[in-house]
């Protein structure tokens, strides 16, 4: 390591250029620079080869070109990325280095330059002291220190070696220039005097450039161009720049450069001239009460302009008071190199203390208070609350009352103190009811501002049942309890609450009311009792009652029993009537004061009974003039009551006049719809009521005589009345027309989806009971049934389709005994039995089973698979059948006997029996 190293100053600076600073200041426009004037670090003593120290960083706008840098010390290089790293290891750096490092862009003719400086570790502060000399001797004695005169290097001529170069010496590095700042002159003040060899051979003239020379900020150094003389014209502020690079220039007389231009580096020498500034006036911490000693509070930090590697700049901090000094003055310490505080002792209370204020100091010159600047903050240490303090009731009783049926009523206010932050979860009370109130009557609600709970009936209360109720409270933070804490045990009350009784209004016990009655019941009927309780069992009271709703004004209710009779017919059919419900209200109100009513329902199910004929419908149609096979008329019938007093409905024409019967027929479609259709070929055109007799299924049966008016016109291909389809097209426009087609189509498929629903009905309807009793009947009488058909043509029947098909003889494999039923088969026919002599008219019943099972096993008797017709015979009788009986008579018998036949002989007995009174 040369000379010029060795004599640097103790710590090493990087500054950039003027230009670079600048550029910091303001990002916009982009400036190509170093991002600091100046870089400093500590290093060891003992370096490695190739080692790294550092790394400057240099910002390039034009991302696309390369950056190069150089070092001005050969011991210490730099590589493209930025980074300072050792050329070659020294064994022991006992003093600071400083040099320059330079960055060049490709192309770009400008240079930019920063300043590095190594301090070692540990090393021995300045030999200059303010306690030693002042700052004038200081100032004196460094500028004295300079170098008077810095020589031009050398030239080293080159000389040939054959047809080589002969290698070149390198020069001497120029030790750096070191000023001190804030000296007070006289200025300008000679610094160094610059030299050349030739200048005593000729003329010469010397010249600077470089920032603070030729470029700004100019004018602050300047040279003889005569002597060589090197001044500096004012005081430097190493604050505002701590380093500069100029070049130094010899020509001669005409202008023309005599020597290589040589590079002078001034570095500004620091002193104490900054106090430390803190970053805040005031600043702002927390801790916890009850946090233990040690506990981490805040931090305040302070900045030194001066040189943070010396004295000047090392800045060491110290709590100057504390305000209050509860439990005890010093309840907290600072780190002096860190500016972290901290606690020192335990107790800190924010029930007692809820915020501290310190007075703390920086001062430079490492702490030194002789002879450092100091400045002063404020640092304000709030302490944040823990659950240390359990609520506690204000008293060990609370009381209330509260109406019975009330409900969203606040009965009690219940009070709790807590000395914890207000409106903190650790103050925020929560209320609950531990016992006396197992049916969940009461709840209890917080008000968020008070802190209050509020006891409030969530569910009504009963005066007969509960007169009064005892309830245990507990009261408890939303936080919980801090470690270590206990509840306090005037965390728990009792609460009192009285049940005051007001005037309950009367309540039916079946509320709606249903009963059943069959309409029609005539006016005075009794329907039921619809009686009223009023639940104040302990106030004898009277009870009264009134009709409140009567829409068909039905009813009548008895104002002391609540007996309700009728004023007028129920009518199922009525408009009044829903779903076959009828609905009615009834008031019942006390005497008390003031006086309560209640309000019940009456729901009168009313039964249908047969009250309603049936109507033809439709009441009017149209048929053609002569019959077509289409031209037929469907009619139907409707009926206000309810099955079973509907369908199926039975049509009839009446049997006058005749001419009725002769042009007209009605043939059965279903249960509910019928065709009439004319008889005859043809009828003369015009209109006709016919008069048809409906009937419906009621017991009793009931029935109606109904006209239809039929038009009779003459139809064309289609079955249409031509007149009245010419009249139509006359008045109607094709729209309308269209538009009557689709409703009758409509219609139409409504009618048919109403047929087949009412066929399925009918056919799962039961067999009808017969009109008149069998018992008492025993005449042949002509009756009517509900089977379908009834015309002549409904009698063609085709019975080939009952029989077996011969081809599926040889597919069905027939067992022994088994014979098709379907023919009369061809065997022997049974013989029957003879009727004896009788000697006892008992015999007559062996007689009948006898014949009975010979009838039975007859192969050839019929049916077989054919349509029969049988007259009605009745039912009820305890004899057999007597179908197969040889009923011929031979001589007189005793008929007497057939008395014990039952009812259907007891008639014959009259007749034939009597003896000699014939």
């Amino acid at each position: 390591m040369n000379a010029g190293c060795v004599a640097v100053a103790c710590t090493l600076f990087v500054a950039a250029s003027w230009g670079s600073k600048a550029g910091l200041s303001a990002k916009p426009p982009c400036r190509s620079g170093f991002s600091q004037n100046f870089y400093t670090v500590l290093v060891p003593r003992v370096v490695l080869h190739g080692q790294n120290l550092l790394k400057v960083t240099f910002e390039e706008c034009r991302r696309s070109r390369e950056v190069g840098f150089v070092s001005s010390d050969p011991d210490f290089g730099v590589r493209p990325d930025g980074v300072v790293y050792a050329e070659r290891e020294s064994a022991n750096l006992s003093e600071p280095v400083q040099f320059m490092v330079t960055a060049r862009e490709l192309f770009d003719p400008r240079v930019w330059e920063t300043t590095v400086k190594l301090a070692p570790a540990g090393h021995p502060r300045p030999p200059l002291a303010l306690t030693e000399v002042s700052i004038e001797e200081m100032l004196s004695r460094v500028l004295d220190s300079l170098p008077r005169v810095i020589r031009f290097p050398r030239k080293h001529p080159r000389s040939s070696l054959g047809n080589g170069l002969r290698r070149q010496k390198r020069d001497w590095v120029i030790p750096p220039i070191n000023v001190p700042e804030n000296s007070r002159g006289p200025f300008p003040h000679m610094l160094v005097r610059i030299r050349s060899d030739q200048d005593k051979d000729a003329g010469i003239r010397y010249s600077i450039t470089g920032a603070g020379a030729d470029q700004p900020p100019s004018g602050i150094y300047n040279i003889d161009p005569i002597s060589g003389n090197m001044f500096v014209t004012q005081p430097l502020d190493r604050e505002e720049r701590a380093s500069f690079h100029l070049r130094a220039h010899a020509v001669d007389m005409n202008g023309n450069q005599v020597e290589n231009p040589i590079d002078l580096y001034i570095y500004v020498i620091d002193m104490n001239d900054n106090r430390p500034e803190f970053k805040n006036q005031v600043y702002n911490g927390s801790v916890a009460e009850g946090s233990k000693p040690g506990s981490s509070v805040m931090q305040v930090t302070a900045s030194d302009s001066d040189d943070s590697t010396t004295a000047n700049g090392m800045v060491r901090y110290r709590i100057l008071s504390q305000t209050p000094h509860s439990p005890i003055p010093n309840m907290f310490t600072i780190n002096s190199e860190t500016g972290d505080i901290v606690t020192v002792a335990a107790g800190l209370d924010r029930e007692k203390v809820s915020q501290y204020t310190i007075i703390v100091q920086a001062t430079d010159m490492e702490g030194n208070l002789n002879f450092g600047l100091s400045n002063t903050a404020t640092a304000l240490i709030s302490m944040t609350d823990i659950n240390d303090n359990p609520p506690e009731l204000t008293v060990r009783t609370f009381s209330g009352e509260v109406p019975e049926n009330k409900v969203n009523v606040v009965v009690a206010n219940l009070t709790a103190v807590d000395r914890d932050q207000p409106h903190s979860p650790n103050w925020n009370a929560v209320y609950r009811i531990v016992s006396g109130d197992p049916s969940g009557h009461f709840a209890i609600r917080t008000n968020a501002a008070t802190n209050e709970g509020m006891l409030t009936v969530v569910k009504p209360v009963d005066f007969e049942m509960n007169r009064a109720f005892m309830l245990t409270v507990v009261v408890s933070n939303q936080a919980h309890l801090a470690s270590g804490i206990q509840s306090s045990l005037q965390s728990t009350a009792g609460v009192t609450i009285s049940v005051q009784d007001v005037n309950e209004p009367p309540v039916f016990p079946v509320n709606p009311k249903t009963i059943r009655f069959e309409e029609g019941v005539p006016a005075g009927t009794t329907l039921t009792v619809f009686s009223a309780q009023d639940p104040d069992h302990f106030v004898h009271q009277i009870v009264r009652y009134s009709k409140l709703s009567d829409p068909a004004n039905w009813l009548r209710i008895n104002r002391t029993n609540g007996q309700i009779t009728t004023v007028a017919q129920l009518d199922r059919e009525s408009t009044y009537v829903k779903n076959n419900v009828y609905e009615a209200t009834f008031l019942a109100f006390d005497n008390g004061s003031p006086q309560a009513s209640g309000t019940g329902t009456l729901q009168i199910y009313l039964i249908d009974v047969n009250d309603n004929p049936p109507a033809l419908i439709p009441a009017e149609a149209q048929a053609c003039q002569r019959a077509r096979p289409n031209s037929r008329i469907n009619i139907s019938a409707s009926d206000a009551d309810s099955d079973p007093n509907v369908g199926p409905f039975g049509f009839e024409l009446p049997s006058s006049p005749p001419s009725l019967r002769r042009n007209w027929t009605i043939t059965r479609l279903s249960g509910d719809h019928a065709q009439l259709r004319l008889r005859i070929p043809y009828l003369e055109a015009g209109v006709y009521e016919i008069p048809i007799t409906v009937s419906d299924s009621g017991n009793p049966q009931l029935s109606n005589r109904s006209l239809i008016r039929i038009k009779v016109c003459p139809c064309d291909d289609n079955g249409d009345c031509s007149a009245t389809g010419a009249v139509a097209a006359a008045g109607l426009g094709t729209g309308a027309i269209i538009a009557i087609l689709i409703c009758i189509i409509v219609l139409l498929s409504m009618v048919l989806l109403f047929v087949v629903w009412m066929k399925r009905r009918e056919k799962e309807k039961q067999a009808k009971p017969l009109l008149i009793d069998p018992e008492d009947d025993v005449r042949d009488n002509i009756l009517k049934y509900d089977e379908e058909g009834g015309g002549e043509e409904d009698q063609d029947y085709d019975l080939s389709q009952l029989q077996q098909p011969e081809s599926l003889e040889h597919i069905i494999n027939k067992p022994a005994g088994v014979r098709r039923v379907d023919e009369r088969p061809v065997v022997p026919e049974s013989q029957f039995p003879v009727r004896p002599s009788l000697p006892h008219p008992g015999d007559i019943g062996d007689f009948i089973h006898d014949g009975l099972r010979a009838a039975d096993n007859d192969p050839a008797a019929p049916p077989y698979d054919s349509l029969l017709v049988f007259d009605y015979e009745g039912n009820g009788s305890t004899a057999g059948s007597v179908s197969s009986l040889n009923s011929a008579s031979s001589g007189d018998q005793d008929y007497d006997y057939l008395n014990d036949w039952g009812p259907r002989f007891k008639k014959l007995a009259d007749l034939y029996g009597g003896g000699d009174d014939d």
